[in-house]
């Protein structure tokens, strides 16, 4: 009788650990709805289009929670280089966005060219405003102050030098140049009429009802605008970052972008 408990135990312990073992492994295979939050630093000509598209990602994905954090490109660029908890980036220009691929800052095989863009000349939708038509004009007298981005660190503001330069009357205008420092800051100076004229996107113009577009810049003045995205690479979720970067290259987000009179890249 004393073998037959002594064995009876013994087994009645091999299944206490294989039932136990068993559970485990159910237990870590199992998904869970866990809450995922992503930060999107995006350029400043993005930030209604961006939004806009995040609500819908947010409904189809109800427990991912979306910050953005908008800006010049150039200082988005630096912020991420300085550590800020960034997961995805979307630059207003390829030049930022291969600062952090040589420093070895991004995601492999997330970066993906999304959006392109026009260069236009606004100036404020009044009755009394100045008689302009072309870029050229900003040299008239009547054309006291106008704005452009800081052309190191906003790429419209660069595209905008571009543009200048090419009609060779970029170092002409820099006495009445009023640099921002942001897209979004010239499209408010204009709007204020804090100044007669500025250089800014054609989606930043489409949004206000305070400027109209006199000019838009012929794409042989200046480089292609592209806006790249990707994952920077200390993402704590890599896995929903690119679950939104594919998402942003789908057709509901495409139409959105559109919408704002953003074009599709490739």
């Amino acid at each position: 009788m004393n073998r037959r408990r002594f064995f009876a135990l013994i087994a009645g312990i091999f299944v206490s650990f294989f039932t136990v073992v068993g559970c485990n492994q159910i237990t870590s295979t199992t998904p869970t709805n866990q809450s995922v939050e992503l930060t999107v630093s995006a350029a400043a000509s993005m930030q209604d289009a961006i939004k806009e598209v995040g609500e819908v990602y947010q409904k189809e994905k109800p427990n991912t929670t979306i910050t953005y954090n908008f800006g010049s490109s150039g200082t988005l660029t630096q912020q991420i280089k300085q550590g800020a908890p960034v997961d995805i980036f979307i630059s207003a220009n390829e030049k930022f966005i291969n600062e952090l691929n040589k420093e070895n800052l991004l995601l492999p095989e997330t970066r993906k060219n999304l959006l392109k863009n026009d260069v236009v000349l606004i100036v404020p939708n009044k009755a009394n405003i100045v008689n302009i038509s072309n870029f050229q004009q900003l040299t008239n007298s009547n054309i006291k102050r106008f704005s452009i981005g800081e052309p190191e660190s906003v790429p419209a503001g660069e595209y905008a030098k571009q543009v200048l330069t090419s009609l060779k009357i970029y170092d002409q205008l820099k006495p009445k140049t009023v640099f921002a420092k942001d897209v979004r800051q010239v499209l408010s100076y204009v709007e204020l009429g804090n100044v007669d004229a500025g250089i800014v996107y054609a989606t930043d113009a489409k949004i206000s009802n305070k400027v109209k577009i006199v000019a838009t810049a012929s794409e042989n003045t200046h480089k292609p605008i592209i806006y790249p995205v990707a994952a920077i690479k200390r993402t704590q979720n890599p896995q929903a970052a690119k679950e939104f970067i594919q998402f942003l290259n789908g057709d509901r987000a495409k139409d959105t972008f559109k919408k704002y009179g953003f074009k599709i890249a490739g």
